[in-house]
C-alpha cells in the first residue's frame, strides 16, 4: 500500500479541485513533468491547475510499488493513451518532496 500522501495526491489530482493536491506537497518540493520543473507550492499550483484545464483526462493506477506508482492516462491530448511513472520521494514529516513524471519503461 502506497504512504498517505502518495494515495492523496493520486486522488486529490484527478478530482474535481486538482489544486488541493498542493497540500500533500512540502513547501520546497519539487515536481518535474514533460522536461519542465516547479518548485515550491505556488509553481506546483500552477502546474496542477494548467494541466487540469489544458486536457480532459483519466488517469488509472495499473502497477507500481511503494514510492512508484504507474498509470494509464487517457484523454484528447496528444499520444492518449500512454503509461506514466510517477516517482515520489517523501520527506521526513510524510509529504511529497519530489516528483519524477515519465514514461513508463518495460
Amino acid at each position: 500500500m502506497h504512504p498517505a500522501a502518495i494515495r492523496a495526491y493520486l486522488t486529490l489530482s484527478t478530482g474535481a479541485d486538482p489544486l488541493s493536491a498542493v497540500v500533500t506537497f512540502a513547501p520546497d518540493a519539487h515536481v518535474t513533468d514533460d522536461g519542465h520543473d516547479y518548485r515550491g507550492h505556488a509553481e506546483i499550483g500552477e502546474w496542477l491547475g494548467s494541466t487540469s484545464a489544458e486536457f480532459d483526462y483519466t488517469s488509472t493506477p495499473i502497477g507500481g510499488d511503494d514510492t512508484t506508482v504507474t498509470c494509464r492516462v487517457e484523454g484528447n491530448f496528444p499520444g492518449s493513451p500512454v503509461d506514466l511513472d510517477y516517482r515520489f520521494t517523501l520527506d521526513a514529516s510524510g509529504r511529497i518532496s519530489r516528483l519524477e513524471i515519465g514514461a513508463h519503461l518495460d
